[in-house]
């Protein structure tokens, strides 16, 4: 696996645990953001997430959204 892949996959990790921890699907999500004038969907949202590419501004959203008020490196 090359670097980018592996940190690919560190990325979907990271966002499926912190969803997961906050008990929030992809759904939810949806609703969240496009409340916050993000507008997505499940579908656009399982997408984003399963190939593990999703841009910074859509991470940084989603853990704004679901109440994640810090990200450790070391986490991911």
């Amino acid at each position: 696996m090359d670097a980018k892949n592996e940190w690919a996959g560190r990325a979907k990790r990271f966002m499926k645990a912190e969803l997961k921890r906050r008990d929030v699907t992809y759904e939810e999500l949806a609703r969240r953001l496009t409340e916050m004038g993000i507008p997505e969907t499940e579908g656009s949202i399982t997408v984003k997430i399963n190939r593990g590419a999703f841009p910074t501004w859509f991470l940084l959203a989603s853990m704004k959204v679901v109440g994640c008020r810090e990200i450790r490196v070391d986490d991911v």
